[in-house]
């Protein structure tokens, strides 16, 4: 377990002094024997066609603050962004967009950053983009794949689905689990199981299911959330209308159905048609990303960017994420861009692409046409017929080289990297940008986590809660060891009956108390995590425990935040050092 020797995003409070408050939710940084001292921090309707509306839960505070360390307005009065590098940076952090770090990593030793593109560099809006991607599927479903055509009525909640849940294809089951692989929270379609069922179905084997492929599906990017919502929706379809759905068809079939529809959507374009004649309707703008390059840059590190998507996509999406701003708001269309990254690789099949083992062909784009060039692994090859004088002139000028294909040995030759420890890599997939990158080739990792930032606000404005429920669990342990030991005293022989009637009128009390902590204790419970989601709860806790999803950033990303832009908020030379980890036996030894 670890504790946090700086502001952190879970909330220590419940170890403060009960007199200890704060006026704002920025602290001053503090000694680290002072921090580990006070130990604080700054820190239904119908589903199938309606959906309800989050609260978000957040008063007064930490959330209704934008921080004026990080903007600044200049003379025609659009916000530009404040970063490490400019006269105003080096200030402190809102703590929702800080950098947390699990294992030290010092930047100084770092000669390549490199980013995936979707849903790392560009952020894409759930309530458009995901919507969008759901109203695809649907259509074919119904239209490619036989599906009744009143799941066209069906609309799509982008809110309910949270990322680290686990679908039971055989089951028909979506499960949170904890970091040891309980099942914690589980739902069938949109119905809550109970205790019963989930220990029935999860509990009572001689032998611990791994909750893996091919019979259960993760969840662990924002873009399967539709996919997931979609799978619950024909759960309870299929469950309350057997005669509208062939009997050949069983949840395994159903799920399938649903990833070939999505596949779908993405072969024949329909999705990312549409972003490319609106980006933003369904992208965010973040104009930190060009600042953020340039201080990389000027840094002295080179800069790559590996995307599965295709050219033609790529410099659209990127145009609109590093382009120039016209006064009416829009977006100049240019490949100015590229000026921003020494190497861009796309179709890159991710996680192949992060295999040495891979023998896929490297092939350089030009940028005007989007026209393929054979290259021997990088260097190009004489073209039979005339060249492309723009490639020329590229190649020549020493500026950005764009592919696709190939793999990350080919990466390594072109930005000339010598040990993969010279790597740092940021990405939105836990598999298939961080877990590989991390684990196969060992390179230095950053995840992306866009919900990082409601979660830290929330838990800094429910530090009194989580101070109560760590009260009461403590007042449970108490009276239960009561309890325990009048039960063993009533076994001892030679008490008399006055005595015996005494500890019996005692247990009755104690077992009164009992219900009423347990009681108390629940409902606080509930009441915390109805905050965060009133279905799922905390998307890094589950319980007391770490969820799933919070194990896996843990064990494969070095550091984690909110959004890929917070890196120009710190010195590109900076020194991340994680927290102090503690063992439950020391926490009454070390003072915190």
């Amino acid at each position: 377990m670890r504790i946090p020797k700086s502001p952190v995003h879970f909330c220590l409070s419940l170890f403060s002094p009960p007199d200890f408050h704060f006026s704002r939710p920025f602290l001053p940084r503090i000694p680290f024997h002072l921090a580990k001292r006070h130990a604080f921090h700054a820190a239904g309707s119908n589903p199938l066609h309606d959906s309800y509306t989050m609260d978000k839960g957040l008063g007064a505070g930490i959330g209704d603050i934008i921080s004026h360390f990080q903007n600044s307005s200049c003379s025609d009065g659009v916000q530009e962004p404040c970063i490490w590098a400019s006269p105003g940076g080096a200030c402190k952090i809102d703590i929702g967009k800080q950098i947390f770090c699990n294992r030290s990593l010092n930047m100084k030793n770092i000669v390549a950053v490199g980013f995936d593109m979707d849903y790392t560099l560009a952020q894409y809006k759930p309530e458009t983009f995901e919507s969008l991607a759901y109203d695809g599927t649907v259509r074919k479903l119904v239209y490619d794949l036989g599906y009744p055509e009143e799941l066209l009525e069906w609309s799509f909640d982008w809110k309910y689905m949270v990322r680290g849940l686990v679908l039971d294809k055989k089951r028909g089951n979506i499960l949170k689990m904890d970091r040891h692989k309980y099942v914690k929270v589980a739902y069938h379609g949109f119905r809550e199981m109970s205790k019963e069922e989930k220990v029935e179905a999860y509990g009572n084997t001689l032998r611990r299911d791994a909750f893996d492929e091919p019979d259960y599906a993760l969840i662990d990017t924002l873009f399967s959330l539709a996919e997931a919502y979609l799978f619950a929706q024909l759960v309870d379809f299929m469950d309350n209308n057997p005669g509208k759905v062939s009997k050949s068809t069983d949840y395994v079939r159903m799920y399938k159905d649903v990833r070939a529809a999505v596949d779908l959507c993405h072969r024949d374009g329909t999705l990312k048609q549409m972003v490319a004649k609106d980006p933003k309707t369904y992208i965010n703008e973040d104009r930190s990303i060009v600042p953020m390059l340039k201080m990389l840059r000027e840094s002295g590190r080179s800069t790559f960017l590996v995307t599965n998507s295709l050219w033609d996509y790529t410099t659209i999406v990127m145009n609109f994420l590093c382009g120039l701003h016209t006064l009416d708001g829009g977006i100049t269309r240019n490949s100015d861009w590229l000026q921003y990254f020494d190497v861009v690789i796309t179709g890159s099949a991710k996680p192949g692409f992060f295999h040495e083992d891979n023998r896929a062909n490297l092939f350089q784009v030009e940028p005007e046409s989007g026209m393929l060039l054979n290259t021997d692994n990088g260097t190009p090859m004489p073209q039979v017929g005339d060249i492309s004088p723009g490639l020329l002139l590229k190649e020549k000028n020493g500026t950005c080289r764009i592919f696709q294909g190939g793999s990350v040995g080919h990466l390594h030759k072109l930005l000339s990297i010598e040990s993969s420890s010279q790597v740092l890599y940021v990405g939105d997939h836990i598999y298939g940008d961080i877990l590989r990158s991390k684990k196969v080739l060992g390179w230095r990792t950053m995840l992306v986590v866009p919900e990082l930032e409601r979660e830290v606000e929330l838990l800094w404005e429910l530090r009194d809660l989580r101070k109560k429920l760590h009260l009461l669990r403590n007042e449970r342990d108490l009276i239960e060891d009561q309890i325990h030991h009048l039960k063993w005293s009533l076994k001892s022989e030679g008490i008399d009956v006055d005595e015996q009637r005494k500890m019996c009128t005692r247990m009755d009390d104690l077992e009164y108390q009992s219900d009423k902590a347990r009681l108390s204790h629940q409902e606080a419970q509930r009441e915390c995590h109805q905050k965060f989601h009133k279905v799922w709860g905390q998307l890094m806790k589950t319980g007391y425990q770490n969820s799933r999803f919070a194990h896996q950033v843990e064990r494969f990303a070095c550091l984690y935040t909110s959004q890929v832009s917070n890196l120009s908020l710190y010195s590109p030379d900076k020194y991340y050092r994680p927290s102090e980890d503690f063992m439950p036996h020391e926490f009454d030894i070390i003072p915190l």
